[in-house]
This record gives structure tokens, C-alpha cells and sequence, in this order.
């Protein structure tokens, strides 16, 4: 289990300050929460046991609540689609839950492809392969905004054609088909070509809900930035860590408020001095700045 804690080497300080279970406690967590969101779509067809009815763009609880993909929902709308009432509430409810959780919490905490590409940075970690061909993060932008033209040009929701989180659910259940090859191409990116290539750069998915995670209340923050002792742990374990710098650097919020974040929680496992912690934008927003060596 400990291999694919994401980086190893940066977490050992942790470990040896923490041990191993308070080193790792958001990462089992999270994985915990991705393999049951999973597991109660893939226990219907081959269990009969329906809690959840769909997948992951359009699906009931029970019978009861409806939930919708809201960049799914949208792309409907552009498509000249006439969703239900019930669609727009299962989005609209979608849509509220990321604004209190954190709108990328999705990637880290709910998408399956999430292990996927986790999986390829472990194997990218142990094989020590340092290529690493820089995209640019605004790239994911563009495929969103692409994905919405080509609803727009064809009447569909285009990105469900290709979308890999349908992809694997599906073939997780009848089984891959051609479908794999693009798992396996987002697999190979994160692998061979760029570090967190797919979820970082170019996913339109990831691209949108941190359009919604730049207003959520659920934030992580650098509560005791003073503390720090420059070690890197949470900048090698952090899948965006451009957005841990304005709070742990700065002089302002210690709250991380860009909507790149995925609360993962990774760089509160990882720091061997409990500088992070979970928060909401009611907290405290002042803490005394990292002292300038």
C-alpha cells in the first residue's frame, strides 16, 4: 500500500515524525471515497444492488435524488438539448455540493481515472523518469472550451465520445474494448511525456470544476506557515503546487484559494510539522509570514 502513496521520498520525514497512519491519513481517505463512489455504480449491474442508478454524468440515489454532471448539463444546453427539470436539479445540486467542498475535490476524491493517472506518477517516481515536456495549465481551458463548440457544431454532448471516466466505468463493467486505448494514452502521458499531464493540463472536466472551485468554502490552509521549515515535502507531493505558494509564502491568507486545488489533503500527510491543515473561508485569515532567510 505505502508504493503508492504518491511521492515516498517526500513523505518520510513525515512518517518519522507522525508514523506511517497520520502520514497517509488524507490519501486513505481518499482513495477509501473513489473506490465507494465506484463501487456503488459497478454493484448494480452485476449485484442487483442499485443504490446508485447511472454513472458518473447522470445518476439517481435511491430512486429518490437525481444528480447530474453540471459540465454534462451544460454542454446539453449548447448542444440545443432541452434537459428535464430534473436534470437542471441534479446538477444544480452537483453544483452546490463542490461550491462547499472545493469544485476539484471531484478530481482528487471522486474520479477514478484520479487512480489512474496516480498509478502512472508512482511508476514515473520508481523508474526515476525525469522527462518531463511542459504544457501549459490554461491548455485544459481550451479543451473545455473546444468540447462546448463541438456539442454546439454536432447537437451532442461530445465529450462523453472520448471522456475516459465514462470510458473506464463502463469497461470496468462490459469490459474495455477499444476504449482502452484511451486509458491507456492518459496513462502513457503521465507516464513517458509530462508529469500530471492529463489531470494537470489538458482534462476539461478537471478544467470546469476549478472554475466552481475558485468560490468553494472548503479550503485547505498553511495555518502554521510559521512553522515551516522548508523541507519541499508539500510541494513534491502536490499535484498543482503552484497554489501552495501565495499561502504558505505570502503575508495575506494562509487559506489556498485558487481553484486549481483538489484538497487532496496530500500536503497536510506530507509535512513532517503539521503546517497545514483543512479550513473554510470563515477561519481566521491572517497568520505571521514564512520568515525570510
Amino acid at each position: 500500500m505505502r508504493g503508492f502513496s504518491l511521492t515516498a521520498d517526500a513523505r518520510r520525514e513525515a512518517v518519522a515524525a507522525k508514523g506511517w497512519l497520520r502520514a497517509h491519513r488524507w490519501w486513505l481517505l481518499r482513495r477509501a471515497t473513489q473506490l465507494a463512489a465506484l463501487g456503488t455504480f459497478m454493484a448494480g449491474p452485476p449485484l442487483g444492488l442499485w443504490i446508485v442508478r447511472g454513472n458518473f454524468a447522470s445518476s439517481e440515489i435511491l430512486g429518490v435524488v437525481p444528480l447530474a454532471d453540471p459540465f454534462i448539463f451544460l454542454q446539453s444546453v449548447v448542444a440545443g438539448m432541452r434537459p428535464s427539470a430534473i436534470a437542471a436539479l441534479g446538477a444544480g445540486l452537483i453544483t452546490g455540493f463542490y461550491l462547499l467542498v472545493g469544485g476539484r475535490a471531484y478530481c482528487g476524491w471522486i474520479c477514478p481515472v484520479n487512480i489512474v493517472t496516480d498509478t502512472a506518477h508512482w511508476l514515473r517516481e520508481k523508474l526515476g523518469l525525469t522527462r518531463d515536456r511542459k504544457l501549459d495549465r490554461r491548455t485544459r481551458l481550451w479543451v473545455m472550451a473546444a468540447a462546448g463548440l463541438a456539442s454546439l457544431l454536432t447537437g451532442t454532448i461530445a465529450w462523453e465520445f472520448v471522456n475516459p471516466v465514462s470510458i473506464l466505468q463502463r469497461g470496468l463493467i462490459f469490459g474495455l474494448g477499444a476504449g482502452w486505448t484511451i486509458i491507456a494514452a492518459v496513462f502513457l502521458l503521465d507516464l513517458l511525456v509530462t508529469r500530471r499531464g492529463w489531470c494537470g493540463h489538458l482534462c476539461p472536466v478537471g478544467a470546469f470544476y476549478g472554475l466552481i472551485g475558485r468560490a468553494s468554502i472548503t479550503r485547505v490552509a498553511a495555518a502554521r506557515r510559521a512553522d515551516c521549515t522548508n523541507c519541499g515535502a508539500c510541494f513534491n507531493v502536490c499535484t498543482e503546487p503552484h497554489v501552495i505558494v501565495p499561502a504558505l509564502k505570502g503575508n495575506g491568507s494562509t487559506l489556498i484559494l485558487s481553484g486549481d486545488c483538489v484538497n487532496c489533503g496530500s500536503c497536510i500527510d506530507a509535512c513532517p510539522v503539521d503546517v497545514f491543515e483543512m479550513a473554510t473561508r470563515m477561519r481566521p485569515r491572517e497568520a505571521p509570514a514564512l520568515p525570510v532567510e
